[in-house]
């Protein structure tokens, strides 16, 4: 059994990463952090889903994606949807001009619920369209794409385009997606409550189980012969076609489970932050999206979770400290890694944390073999 969890964690050192996240984000943070502090930490986590999926895109498909915050926002947008239409009850609505749909489609004159919001009065229904439709959506634009053979920086501008023609769309249909507000005023999950104290504790490590799952989920695809072929076509694409590969299928279904799994961080989102906006769907969040994987490493899917968490924390010292100038301290931030750490967190650990490591071990081996601790040793063995 230890040897199928560390062929899925990428050998002994990838387990122990995993098992150090655990632990981090599962026990030590819940005991040392207030419920406000915690549900920050919370939301901060639901963005790693998006760097985790750059990892599989990035790292190891080298495909760049500038627009992540397209299906993040696709999954958040899901989830609001269902928590509005609950909290739009014909009781709750009763002083609309029309009872029964959300408040902000009776500002605009609506008279009923359009019929793409319908589906959303089923929360299992609900669910199936998070998981579905952008992974459906990712399919559309990487067939379209991928079938064609546009990549690398082609392919981050065009989806870099798409983020902000979805913006522009959420924005300019207000009566149907709330415009430039969003969606909010979410207040129940069937009849829960989750602006309540202990939801937010069952949220938080509801998206914690959620973000290990995942990250065991993509290690699996890629300690798989799967991975190899990824890498492969990374590096030598034109050498990966010619022995029969059809490439572009490989690039889809990455590029689809990539957007599967920032869909599920967006509808994490949704439920810990309770509102969901386009500000999360354009360009700015993508771009930070690529940052929090490049600061944590792109090859790492454990590094990229530390990535996001110090990006985060940083991004909020830096805006409650110097509000004019965190944008420019944050960009620093980012080109300095660039140059100077280029594999991130998990590459200054890899460079520098395996190497004191081994002169720890070299240590204690050096005083176990010395005449006094030979000594010690032996009447420990005696007793």
């Amino acid at each position: 059994m230890t040897f199928v969890y560390e062929r899925l964690m990428g050998g002994k050192s990838g387990l122990s990463g995993f098992l150090i996240l655990a632990l981090f984000i599962l026990i030590v943070l819940p005991l040392s952090l207030d419920l406000f502090r915690l549900n920050l930490v919370g939301k901060y986590l639901t963005y790693a889903f998006a760097a985790i999926s750059l990892v599989l895109l990035w790292g190891y498909g080298g495909i760049l994606s500038l627009g992540q915050g397209i299906f993040f926002g696709l999954g958040g947008y899901g989830m609001a949807m269902f928590l509005k239409l609950e909290a739009s009850s014909p009781e709750n609505t009763a002083i609309q001009s029309t009872p029964g749909i959300p408040d902000f489609m009776d500002w605009n004159q609506l008279t009923e619920l359009p019929w793409f919001w319908v589906p959303f009065n089923s929360f299992t229904l609900t669910i199936i369209a998070i998981l579905i439709l952008p992974a459906a959506f990712a399919y559309l634009i990487g067939a379209a794409m991928f079938k064609r053979r546009v990549g690398g920086v082609y392919f981050a501008i065009i989806t870099q385009v798409i983020a902000v023609i979805l913006t522009v769309l959420i924005v300019g249909q207000q009566g149907f997606t709330g415009g430039i507000n969003g969606i909010t005023d979410l207040r129940t999950l069937n009849g829960w409550d989750i602006t309540s104290n202990s939801a937010k504790y069952i949220f938080y490590f509801i998206n914690c189980a959620l973000l290990l799952t995942v990250i065991m989920a993509s290690r699996f695809i890629l300690t798989s012969k799967f991975g190899s072929l990824l890498l492969a076509i990374r590096d030598k694409e034109d050498r990966v076609r010619f022995s029969g590969y059809d490439v572009s299928n490989f690039k889809i279904f990455v590029f689809c489970f990539a957007a599967l799994i920032s869909a599920i961080g967006g509808a994490m989102f949704t439920l810990q932050v309770g509102f969901m906006s386009p500000s999360f769907v354009g360009i700015v969040p993508s771009i930070e999206m690529v940052i929090f994987a490049a600061v944590g490493g792109r090859m790492s899917l454990v590094g990229v979770v530390y990535g996001t968490l110090l990006i985060n924390f940083g991004k909020t010292a830096f805006s409650e400290s110097f509000p004019e100038l965190w944008l420019f301290l944050m960009g620093g931030l980012f080109i300095a890694v660039v140059m100077f750490f280029p594999n991130g967190l998990a590459g200054i650990w890899k460079d520098y944390g395996h190497h004191l490591t081994n002169r720890l071990s070299g240590l204690r081996n050096w005083v176990q073999n010395s005449p006094a601790g030979a000594t010690n040793k032996k009447m420990v063995d005696n007793t």
